[in-house]
C-alpha cells in the first residue's frame, strides 16, 4: 500500500505542473481574447475622424487647422497641482477644426461693437430682481450706488494674505469697468488693441461668435488644442522651470509682490511668448478662455469608461455643490494671476467654473469653426 502510494502522489505531481500550465494558457488566451473584444469595441465605435481639411477650404483669417485626433482629457499621470475636478483623465478624440491662433482682442470685438451696437453685460443698467434669484433668500439688496454697472477688477494687497480661499481680498467690484475701460472709468484699451479683451461674460462672447460665424470651442476641443499633440503636464513639456519664458502667469507671492519675471505685471499683448506645436498663442496664462460645456463636477467621472468618447460636448445641465443655485461653464488656460501657491491653472488640463452674467478683467475668449459651417455659410 505504501508503494501505490508514492507511486499515486508522483502521479499526481507530475500531472499538476501540466494542469497548472494548461490553465495559465487558457486564462491568458481568455485575456487576450478580452483585450481583443474590448479594442474591436472600440474600433468599431469610433468613427474616421477629421484630421485634413479640403483643398477648396480657404484657412480664414487669423485661425489655424487643429487636426482631429485622440487624447486622454484631464490630469495627466504624475501631476502634482491636478485638482479633483481633473480627474479621472479619460479618452477623448476630437474632428479636426479651426481655431483663432490668438484670445480675441480689443480691436476685433471693437469691430463687432461698431458694426452691431452690441452692448456687454458689464455695460448695462443692473435689475436687482433678476440678480437676487441668484442669491440665497433674504439677501438684503445692496445701496443704489453699488447697483451700477461695472465688472471685477484684481487689485494687490498691501500684505501677505493667510486666507487664499477668501478672493475678496483682491476682487473689487468696480463701477464703469467694462471691456473698453478694463480697470474703471480712468482707464482705457486706447494703444491695447491688441491685448486680449476681458470684461465679457458668457452672452457677450457668443454674441460675437454669432456676427462672426463661429462657436465657442467644447472643453475637449480646447484642451485638445492647448496640448498641441503632446501628453505632458505643460503645454510646452515637464519643465515647470521654462514657465516664465512660456507665459504670462504670476511669480512671486499672490496676490501681494509680482517679480514680472515673465516681463507683465498684468495683462500682455497676444503673442507676447512662442506658440505651441499647432501655432496657438496663450493657452497657457494671459487670460481665462471660454468654453461652451457646463460645469459639473460629475462629469468626469461619467466619462471614466475605457472606451473612446466622440466629440463631447459636455453635461446636459451644470452642477457645482459649491454654487448650486449659480449656471456656470467651464473656463480654461488660467491668466496672469495664476501662481503655484494660488491656482496653478497654467497646466491644460486645468479648469475653473465662471457664471453666465459674470464677468473680470482676466477672462476672455477665443472662437473655433468646423469645415462644415464653412460650407454653409458658402451656401447662405
Amino acid at each position: 500500500m505504501q508503494l501505490v502510494k508514492k507511486k499515486s502522489l508522483k502521479k499526481t505531481l507530475i500531472i499538476l505542473p501540466v494542469v497548472c500550465s494548461l490553465f495559465l494558457i487558457q486564462c491568458k488566451d481568455q485575456k487576450k481574447e478580452a483585450d481583443n473584444r474590448d479594442n474591436e469595441k472600440v474600433t468599431q465605435t469610433l468613427p474616421e475622424l477629421v484630421k485634413t481639411y479640403p483643398d477648396d477650404i480657404e484657412v480664414p483669417e487669423g485661425m489655424v487647422w487643429i487636426p482631429g485626433g485622440e487624447f486622454k482629457q484631464g490630469a495627466v499621470e504624475g501631476d502634482e497641482m491636478a485638482v479633483n475636478h481633473e480627474k479621472p483623465a479619460h479618452k477623448v478624440a476630437v474632428d479636426g477644426f479651426f481655431m483663432d491662433e490668438t484670445e480675441v482682442t480689443n480691436a476685433e470685438f471693437k469691430e463687432f461693437v461698431e458694426a452691431t451696437g452690441y452692448k456687454t453685460v458689464a455695460e448695462r443698467d443692473i435689475v436687482w430682481e433678476e440678480i437676487k434669484k441668484q442669491l440665497p433668500p433674504g439677501t438684503p439688496k445692496p445701496p443704489d450706488s453699488v447697483l451700477q454697472p461695472g465688472s471685477l477688477i484684481f487689485r494687490k494687497t498691501s500684505k501677505s494674505v493667510p486666507n487664499l480661499y477668501d478672493y475678496t481680498q483682491w476682487w473689487q467690484w468696480k463701477v464703469g469697468a467694462n471691456w473698453k475701460h478694463p480697470q474703471g472709468p480712468e482707464s482705457s484699451i486706447e494703444g491695447k488693441e491688441d491685448y486680449p479683451v476681458v470684461h465679457i461674460a458668457y452672452e457677450d462672447a457668443k454674441a460675437y461668435c454669432e456676427w462672426a460665424g463661429r462657436r465657442l470651442p467644447t472643453e475637449a476641443e480646447w484642451e485638445y488644442a492647448a496640448r498641441g499633440g503632446l501628453d505632458t503636464k505643460f503645454a510646452w513639456g515637464n519643465d515647470i522651470s521654462k514657465l516664465s519664458e512660456r507665459a504670462n502667469t504670476w511669480e512671486g507671492e499672490f496676490p501681494t509682490v509680482n517679480t514680472k519675471a515673465d516681463g507683465f505685471e498684468n495683462k500682455a499683448p497676444v503673442k507676447s511668448y512662442p506658440p505651441n506645436e499647432f501655432g496657438l498663442y496663450d493657452t497657457t496664462g494671459n487670460v481665462w478662455e471660454y468654453t461652451q460645456d457646463w460645469y459639473n463636477t460629475n462629469y468626469y467621472n461619467e466619462l471614466k469608461s475605457n472606451e473612446v468618447t466622440v466629440n463631447p460636448q459636455g453635461p446636459n445641465k451644470p452642477y457645482n455643490p459649491n454654487n448650486p443655485q449659480i449656471s456656470e461653464k467651464v473656463i480654461k488656460g488660467g491668466s496672469f494671476l495664476c501662481a503655484a501657491s494660488y491656482c496653478a491653472s497654467y497646466r491644460p488640463s486645468a479648469r475653473m467654473a465662471n457664471a453666465l452674467d459674470s464677468s473680470q478683467e482676466h477672462l476672455g475668449f477665443r472662437t473655433v469653426v468646423t469645415v462644415d459651417m464653412l460650407k454653409t455659410r458658402e451656401t447662405e
